[in-house]
């Protein structure tokens, strides 16, 4: 008897440390939430853009045309910050004054080379797959203006009208 009654009390203590953890990771995420939810907000409020799918979907960073990002980089009245994602060894086909180059796989220790976590980050690769990627690491580490460029350089508007200028 004493046996089964130690053995239930392990169960019930293991199911209370499963809820413990559980509580913890919900009080997590809603505290993540409203903090994503109030930087909406804060956009919203100063006139920014913000893509709709950012709100009803929950997303935690816009995801940004090429044509709309380019738009922003033409914009020299908006304060930003441009991320170059892009493989070290890959050589960018358009420069982008002022960007930082820091390749993913870099990033999760440099992130700290990008000053602001308010300030809009446009964040550009290759093909738009690593600033993806970039993206929602920026997220985690508590940026909050974070703007994916779709497509990256392989469809950035300067890119297209250089050929053009070449051929």
């Amino acid at each position: 008897m004493d046996l089964k009654f130690y053995q239930m009390l392990e169960f019930i203590n293991n199911r209370l440390t499963n809820i413990e953890r559980n509580i913890i990771k919900v009080d997590e995420k809603l505290d993540f939430s409203l903090a994503m939810q109030r930087n909406h907000l804060i956009r919203v409020k100063n006139g920014e853009f913000i893509d709709d799918n950012m709100i009803l979907m929950g997303l935690p960073y816009n995801d940004l045309s090429p044509q709309k990002a380019f738009e922003v980089y033409e914009d020299q009245d908006m304060d930003y910050i441009i991320l170059d994602v892009s493989r070290k060894d890959q050589f960018s086909p358009v420069k982008l004054d002022g960007a930082i180059k820091i390749p993913l796989e870099e990033l999760d220790k440099r992130y700290a080379e990008i000053q602001s976590k308010t300030t809009p980050v446009l964040i550009i690769s290759e093909v738009g797959l690593r600033s993806i990627k970039a993206s929602e690491l920026l997220v985690k580490k508590g940026f909050f203006n974070v703007n994916n460029i779709s497509g990256g350089y392989k469809f950035w508007p300067a890119e297209k009208s250089s050929r053009m200028a070449a051929a």
